[in-house]
């Protein structure tokens, strides 16, 4: 089995050559052809299960002056079938560089854009409705669409001000989808509080094989109350990295497809079926693709899924 940098290093021509002519090489719908993909249960419109997300590296070279490795992975990511892009104001520089992006490759109408919304809270400890909406306009302006796909309340964000902002433009027709996030552990009440009493289509936290606090309350909740769900961190950011530092992953992932870590850790959270799509942030164009090879292929059943958790929890922590 090989490790993500073999994988890489193999894929470093192939990536480079789709990235350059994705059209040209894939042909327009080729990257779609047998990759898994979820229903958004308010609507049923089917998400890849992989998507990108614009924190961490993303947002690092998005500060930088040379953006073109991130135009190179969203080509790459649409190439590849992928259509969901997770950004935010928070994020940087990365929402508006991504944008601009986005409409020089022409590529803007075929991604499903989530965004978010949390404007600093003012003495009283409320959110400024004045300066939400001036973000949320400034959001639009970057995305250069008359409506955006998602808008979730950023890190649980004085929900009772910013969330009927949010259901205000919806009933415009403005924004087709609404939620909240958080990946914080003090906050999780707070959102599960929030999916029980707010008519919410998305939510977005954290998932992992070695954090999988969702699976208590969080996730089978989203699937009662037919809320989507947006993982973040599906590698414990660097965490599970560190862990399988030098190991090359089990031959027994060959089962469900797997080839990298990336692979086995992704596959492992797009196998709960509360998960609607996940989004690691990724400045590479060859981990893009490493990425998008968990869209494709098995996913682990309930016996898998125990043997993968075993084996990472074998592993010394990070």
């Amino acid at each position: 089995m090989t490790t993500r940098r073999e994988w890489i290093k193999g894929m470093a021509g192939a990536a480079a050559i789709a990235a350059l002519a994705p059209r040209a090489v894939l042909g327009a719908d080729a990257g779609k052809a047998d990759l898994i993909t979820r229903a958004i249960p308010a609507t049923g419109e089917r998400l890849p299960i992989i998507g990108l997300g614009s924190s961490a590296t993303f947002a690092q070279v998005a500060r930088s002056d040379d953006v073109a490795a991130l135009r190179t992975v969203l080509e790459q990511m649409v190439a590849l079938g992928g259509t969901v892009f997770d950004t935010a104001p928070a994020y940087g520089a990365s929402e508006e560089v991504a944008g601009r992006i986005a409409q020089d490759l022409g590529i803007a109408e075929r991604l499903f854009w989530a965004t978010k919304l949390n404007v600093a809270p003012r003495g009283g400890g409320a959110a400024d409705p004045a300066a939400a909406r001036r973000q949320l306009e400034t959001s639009f302006g970057r995305i250069g669409k008359p409506v955006i796909d998602l808008v979730q309340v950023h890190n649980m964000g004085d929900v009772r001000t910013q969330l009927p902002l949010l259901r205000e433009l919806k009933e415009k027709g403005r924004v087709r989808y609404i939620g909240v996030t958080t990946t914080f552990a003090g906050q999780y009440d707070a959102l599960v509080r929030t999916m029980r009493t707010e008519p919410i289509d998305f939510i977005g936290t954290d998932y992992a094989i070695d954090e999988r606090h969702a699976e208590e309350t969080i996730l089978p909740l989203a699937r009662d109350k037919g809320i989507a769900v947006l993982v973040y961190a599906p590698f414990g950011r660097t965490r599970l990295w560190q862990r399988v530092k030098g190991r090359p992953v089990p031959e027994w992932a060959r089962e469900l497809d797997a080839g990298t870590w990336a692979q086995f850790f992704l596959k492992f959270a797009a196998s709960h079926p509360a998960v609607t799509a996940i989004t690691p942030a990724t400045s590479r164009p060859a981990n893009m693709a490493d990425n998008m090879g968990a869209a494709r292929g098995r996913l682990p059943d309930a016996a898998m899924r125990k043997r993968m958790i075993e084996l990472v929890e074998a592993l010394p922590s990070a």
